[in-house]
């Protein structure tokens, strides 16, 4: 008799124990959230300007959108910067501020580049680079100005001397889960569900967001966001020309290529899915090959392969895909990873 009441009182304790150590593991991921969010938001804080405004830099209060008669006689040019198909961009200065200030290239594009303009417009948020000013009736576009520039130059800025110390598997998985969370932010837009279209390369792609002088990454170039629609049946094609090549979806290539020359108005439509089947390739080069970063790349094998299913159906929402990121870096932190982590496996 004794013996069964000391276990039946043994029984509770360990179900407390159990239970103390669930919830300390729910508290920990619930931290190492917020320090993320933290993390992603603490810099940020010009884009919570009321909408029609910005602040950028040191500037303590938000300024309305400079328009065209402030575009033309406050933004000077400096120096091109870059040239593209749509636009070609200036650094510029408007009242001891570095801006970007962007001009159409051609009237054959016009209609990317205002397209472009709406969306800055209307999805301006920590994910997408600050809207400064613009110029409709000049074809003109004025944004804040980052220094390190697109997450092509990723590497080359690590290894500068002045970055070296943040080439870390810390720092570049953090930017791979802000890279997934601007996409997120694209499929569940105010705007809709917006695809990046601009992604028929890893270098197109990466062209695509800018590498803040924080550390941060935001989405740059939206001239080609077309809207998915389920509801009334809307579907997208990126572009009028065949894509190639096994960076793009496989619904993105031309399915009838041993029957028929490739015509666009027999290339099926698709939908957003075609972002998620291109994140681990962009993933894979924002971890780069630093210490630790193969135990990473181990962690997020699973759902990486989930991104690669060939019917678009099959793939997780982008959602899914950060929400299992969040949870290896939790865990990653939680087992203090170490350069030597790579021996473990």
């Amino acid at each position: 008799m004794a013996k069964a009441d000391r276990s039946r009182r043994e029984i509770p304790i360990v179900l407390v124990c159990l239970g103390a150590l669930l919830c300390g593991n729910i508290l920990f991921y619930l931290y190492v959230d917020s320090l993320y969010q933290r993390s992603h938001q603490q810099e940020h804080f010009h884009h919570m300007c009321p909408h029609g405004h910005f602040k950028m830099g040191a500037m303590k209060n938000c300024s309305p959108w400079l328009q065209c008669d402030a575009v033309r006689k406050e933004v000077r040019k400096l120096k091109g910067i870059g040239q593209g198909a749509v636009k070609q961009v200036f650094l510029s200065e408007w009242k001891g501020h570095k801006v970007a200030l962007s001009k159409l290239t051609g009237h054959d594009f016009q209609e990317d580049f205002l397209h472009g303009l709406e969306m800055l417009k209307a999805l301006q948020s920590k994910y997408v680079v600050t809207l400064v000013g613009f110029c409709v009736e000049d074809n003109t576009v004025v944004t804040e100005y980052q220094p390190l520039g697109s997450l092509m130059n990723l590497n080359a800025v690590l290894n500068l001397v002045k970055y070296q110390s943040l080439n870390t598997w810390h720092n570049r998985f953090r930017l791979a889960m802000e890279y997934v969370a601007i996409v997120n932010f694209l499929h569940s837009s105010p705007m809709g569900t917006r695809v990046m279209c601009d992604s028929n390369d890893l270098g197109k792609t990466l062209s695509q967001y800018l590498l803040t002088s924080d550390f941060h990454l935001v989405a740059n170039d939206l001239d080609a966001l077309p809207l998915v629609d389920r509801n009334a049946n809307l579907l997208i094609k990126c572009g009028h020309r065949e894509l190639l090549g096994e960076f793009v979806a496989p619904e993105q290539l031309w399915p009838y290529a041993k029957e028929m020359p490739f015509t666009d108005t027999l290339m099926p439509a698709y939908d957003e899915k075609t972002d998620i089947w291109k994140i681990p390739s962009v993933v894979d080069f924002l971890l780069g090959q630093v210490e630790g970063s193969d135990v990473v790349r181990f962690h997020l094998f699973d759902i990486h392969r989930e991104c690669k299913k060939k019917n678009s159906v099959e793939r997780p929402s982008v959602q899914t895909v950060l929400n299992v990121y969040k949870t290896v870096y939790a865990t990653l932190i939680k087992e203090n990873t170490t350069p030597g982590t790579r021996d473990m496996l």
